[in-house]
């Protein structure tokens, strides 16, 4: 990967060339990409995709099972499961996408001074990062949600301030690599300061793998945040979400079991197709790969 500011070579040119004609020969990578879009168009047009209102109930129809006008039948409050479901993935992106990008935000920045300066500052952040990678992960987002308090703009915060270790991490131990670079001490003896040596010369030479671990940590976000809406702790209702959905069919599951049928279909195909770009991006990204 070319540093930022600097010419693309012809031969960086080649290496893209060849990692995207990697990735698009990866045929599963390509489906998962193909799944994502047309979850982000179905996302983005959801007023205009959803048949119904997703929080006005039918009378009389609570639990009905699916039919040819109500492809997934009712919840169990008599309200159109396909259009709920389709405003849910508005969520679920929303989520994964934005606590991803504080997440990178944080983990870069903490992995970067913590592998480029070593000494003290890399003991006192490595510390902070074991320290957070202790905690199990799902208790530390229910006691900061429940503390905080339910709704889209926290969920996001307290997913993204509390996944960002695993990004220091792997950025930490690649930096630590770089630093020792001849470029690296090239450009520190052409007089550029560690900010613009880090940034310029440093992060770009570690996207790679930032953007590798973060197609395939959305499907883990968009998990933890139908867990937390399940047990009540993320969006708050009637605002449509898989996990929230989940939770409405629990108490109906032998009675009306597409309530939390298709919910749990969406999510686990959701999360598959980001891990099937992220092992694309993988593979693509691997310099050692063989073109075939």
């Amino acid at each position: 990967m070319a540093a930022i500011g600097t010419t693309v070579t012809p031969r960086e040119r080649s290496n893209n060339n060849r990692a995207l004609k990697r990735f698009f020969g990866n045929k599963i990578a390509v489906v998962g990409a193909l799944v994502i879009i047309l979850m982000v168009v179905v996302a983005v047009f959801a007023p205009a995709l959803a048949p119904y209102d997703p929080v006005e109930p039918f009378r009389g129809m609570r639990g009905v099972g699916p039919s040819l006008e109500h492809p997934m039948g009712f919840d169990g409050n008599g309200r159109d499961l396909l259009s709920r479901i389709i405003y849910g993935s508005r969520i679920a992106l929303t989520v994964g996408i934005a606590s991803s990008f504080i997440a990178v935000i944080i983990g870069v920045a903490v992995g970067a001074a913590a592998g480029y300066f070593g000494g003290w500052v890399d003991e006192v952040l490595s510390l902070l990062i074991d320290t957070l990678m202790a905690f199990p992960l799902i208790a530390l987002l229910i006691v900061l949600a429940a503390v905080i308090g339910p709704s889209l703009p926290t969920t996001i915060i307290v997913i993204g301030a509390t996944v960002w270790a695993r990004y220091a991490r792997v950025v930490r131990a690649e930096v630590m690599s770089l630093r020792q670079r001849d470029y690296i001490t090239a450009a520190k003896a052409l007089g550029g300061n560690d900010n613009r040596v880090i940034w310029k010369h440093v992060i770009p030479n570690v996207l790679g793998s930032v953007i590798v671990l973060a197609s395939l940590q959305i499907g883990s976000i968009i998990i933890l945040e139908s867990a937390l809406s399940f047990l009540g702790l993320g969006v708050r209702p009637p605002t449509p979400t898989w996990g929230g959905i989940l939770a409405d069919g629990r108490a109906f599951i032998l009675r009306y079991p597409h309530i939390a049928i298709f919910p749990g279909i969406m999510i686990v195909i959701t999360v598959l197709a980001f891990n099937f770009i992220g092992d694309g991006l993988r593979d693509a990204l691997d310099p050692y790969e063989k073109d075939h």
